[in-house]
């Protein structure tokens, strides 16, 4: 999948799905709960099958480390819901009080374009198509949550759709600034992008175990048969992007580590030396003749 069309997907799901607000009636919220159960499952799926064991045989990062940072991604993501006030899993708040539903909330905008700046980071690192596809159902729920707490704010309609632009565009250009981390463009801190990926691991972690813990009914312990269906339906496309995975770009994966740059500079000047030598030892074969 190219540049193009990911930051593509990526934007105008979020886009169209934020300024559906005001074509929507935002008391019915059923169908918007079933594709939060079905991304929230995706996104668990695809992190424990794919993110997760790149990561660990990625070999550059003792495991243990890349435990603490998947820990402190999960931690940061805490943080970041108590000024977001679970926009990212699709809470829409529509029974505040007077006061603050004119004000208008920098808090929880900043956090939510933060989760989805650090949420496109895994795009560069191969496993485009699949995550591409969850993030994107993902944020349908959450742009339209965001633009159901903006209308109820003193904002004109041109402002709502502004603000839900900056939202949609933040996920695209994670996965730019990614994709120039992993390529080697953006200075020397390509050395630290396995770290940035085990902290967006325990974002997703956190994330769409919280998602699947809250959608559904009110009642979160009780069986509801379609949150269970949307759940088995994320799991099974996950596993059938697992069981038949298809051809990725290798030279995306991240940037090459010092080592691996350095023998393939001795593979070069060792067959370099032997073409040498074998050259010289022919000339002095001829020589002799």
């Amino acid at each position: 999948m190219s540049s193009f069309l990911i930051v593509s997907i990526l934007f105008f799901s979020a886009l169209i799905s934020g300024v559906a607000v005001f074509f929507v009636k935002r008391d019915n919220t059923q169908l918007l709960k079933l594709i939060l159960s079905f991304s929230g499952a995706y996104l668990f799926a695809i992190t424990v099958l794919h993110l997760i064991p790149e990561v660990y045989h990625s070999g550059s990062t003792p495991g243990e480390i890349i435990g603490l940072y998947i820990l402190g991604g999960f931690l940061f993501q805490l943080v970041l819901e108590h000024f977001s006030q679970g926009i990212e899993h699709g809470h829409i708040h529509s029974d505040g009080h007077a006061e603050h539903k004119q004000a208008f909330p920098i808090a929880i905008l900043i956090s939510l374009c933060l989760h989805a700046f650090l949420e496109g980071f895994p795009l560069a690192s191969g496993h485009r198509n699949e995550l591409v596809f969850g993030i994107a159902i993902h944020h349908i729920p959450a742009a339209f949550a965001l633009g159901s707490l903006l209308i109820n704010t003193k904002l004109n309609k041109q402002n709502i759709i502004l603000f839900i632009a900056i939202f949609a565009a933040m996920t695209p250009l994670g996965f730019l600034t990614s994709k120039g981390i992993s390529g080697g463009d953006i200075g020397n801190i390509g050395q630290y992008f396995d770290k940035i990926m085990t902290v967006v691991i325990g974002i997703f972690l956190h994330i769409s175990t919280t998602i699947l813990f809250e959608s559904g009914s009110a009642d979160h312990h009780t069986f509801n048969k379609k949150k269970m269906l949307a759940v088995l339906c994320g799991v099974l496309v996950s596993l059938a992007n697992f069981l038949f995975p298809h051809e990725h770009d290798h030279g995306s994966h991240g940037p090459a580590t010092g080592t691996e740059q350095h023998d393939h500079h001795d593979h070069n000047h060792d067959h370099n030396h032997d073409h040498d030598h074998d050259h010289n030892h022919d000339h002095d074969h001829d020589h002799e003749h």
